[in-house]
């Protein structure tokens, strides 16, 4: 019997927290935030011993393995601390990955990736496959792994899970693109971040189906850290060249292609992730009759690319989840429509200047969202015509309607986090809804 202490109380914590005690474990869980309500309860009816709104280090330290939120950052003292002690400290994805026999096929990327799961997780299940949908969506991988029996996951991996992996072998691993993101928490170093994203390919076997973006420079430059002996299959843009060859009007696979414009998902980063999904589907044996059957019913998760309302002409976008600058040129890119740009929030680290071209062709005017815009009213400030800030939504929104046209798009795209005025990006997207539907009802 081990002491294992789980750090974070959320979803996955307290998942791992009752897949830890279920193998006999003695279990400790520490969250310095405020538990939710439901958890406590579900804790307490497990008779697992917790605390809420501290960390006991003397407690904590005497773990043999902790298990630790992704929200936790390396440079914490709390995490410097068991460094120093040097107890296993893993992720909830590697500690819940020794406890099943499923086939898994994890996702990771900056932009892209829970577009690409959740297609993933529609074809299998969809074609009849006994499949889970877990990791940075959905429920608690470790739970699942507990509570269910499938054959099949389907895990979305962000960085910081990843860097608490260690033996963590998924036998289909997809990285979808590799851009500057949360760098603030990677020492400001660029290629920190990347390491980190290649760590979803670092225990791969000769029988692991590795899928890339075979276009991306990042990842060309890094290639060689995925291990020579996998199944590769690259996604291209350049014809004839890879096991997904993406043209202006389909994308071109083994087995068949798919016409770009009757897919449910547009843009040129969609038809990215598309390829991505699809050769994930096929490689845990889907078959192409399946596929063409089954993309064309597949929706895609809320804050991202979201319709939410129609006002004289005007269309109203919810990209909520575009929390990095490259989400928002994917976003910027999806339209031939003049955009009304809602952006801003808690900076990241982020470099504005890959906007550039994209907001002089199709931004007719920039409203910044936040507490301090200062770094977004310096890079674009002096060049839009329509330019203004405020920390208020309503304000925001309504500002865009008064310059809007018929036939124009009023998007939120922020490319920063939302701690600033939101609890996350779900809260800010809920909140742009409802305002939009509160301001255009009845005008």
């Amino acid at each position: 019997m081990a002491q294992i202490v789980i750090l974070g109380g959320g979803e996955s914590g307290v998942g791992a927290a009752l897949l830890a005690q279920a193998q006999g474990h003695q279990v400790f869980l520490s969250d310095q935030g405020e538990l939710k309500a439901a958890y406590q309860s579900e804790l307490s009816q497990h008779q697992i011993p917790f605390e809420s709104g501290q960390h006991t280090l003397e407690r904590i330290l005497q773990a043999d393995e902790i298990i630790i939120s992704p929200g936790i950052p390396e440079k914490s003292a709390i995490v410097q601390a068991i460094k120093q002690q040097g107890i296993s400290l893993v992720s909830e994805i590697e500690y819940a990955a020794r406890y099943t026999n499923a086939k898994i096929i994890a996702i990771t990327g900056s932009n892209g990736k829970t577009t690409t799961t959740l297609l993933t997780y529609h074809l299998l299940k969809e074609a009849g496959y006994n499949v889970g949908l877990a990791g940075n969506i959905g429920q608690s991988f470790a739970k699942q792994v507990l509570e269910k029996s499938f054959d099949w996951y389907v895990l979305e991996i962000s960085s910081f899970q990843l860097d608490r992996c260690f033996h963590f072998a998924p036998d289909i691993a997809v990285l979808v693109n590799i851009t500057p993101d949360h760098l603030d928490r990677y020492e400001y170093k660029f290629e920190n971040y990347i390491h980190s994203k290649f760590r979803i390919f670092q225990n791969a076997q000769a029988s692991t189906n590795c899928i890339y973006w075979g276009d991306d420079e990042v990842i060309q430059q890094y290639q060689s850290l995925i291990p020579a002996k996998t199944q590769k299959q690259e996604i291209r843009f350049a014809p004839g060249k890879g096991s997904a060859t993406i043209t202006e009007k389909e994308i071109i696979f083994e087995a068949g292609k798919i016409q770009r414009a009757s897919a449910p998902i547009q843009g040129p980063h969609n038809a990215m992730n598309m390829s991505a999904a699809i050769l994930a589907a096929t490689a845990a044996g889907v078959t192409w009759a399946d596929v063409t059957k089954h993309l064309p019913t597949f929706q895609n998760a809320p804050h991202r690319l979201e319709p939410c309302g129609e006002w004289n002409g005007v269309h109203f976008i919810n990209d909520s989840k575009a929390t990095n600058v490259d989400a928002v040129y994917y976003a910027l890119n999806s339209f031939n429509k003049p955009i009304i740009l809602i952006i801003g929030g808690v900076d990241k680290g982020n470099e504005y200047a890959v906007l550039d071209t994209l907001v002089k062709d199709k931004v007719k005017g920039m409203i910044c969202l936040g507490t301090d815009n200062t770094k977004l009213e310096k890079h674009f400030g002096q060049t839009l015509e329509r330019f203004a800030q405020t920390d208020q939504l309503e304000t925001a929104i309504s500002q865009a309607m008064e310059w809007a046209n018929e036939g124009d798009i009023i998007m939120l795209s922020p490319a920063c986090a939302s701690f600033d005025l939101f609890k996350n990006y779900e809260d800010r997207g809920d909140q742009f809804k409802a305002t939009v539907k509160k301001l255009t009802h009845g005008k």
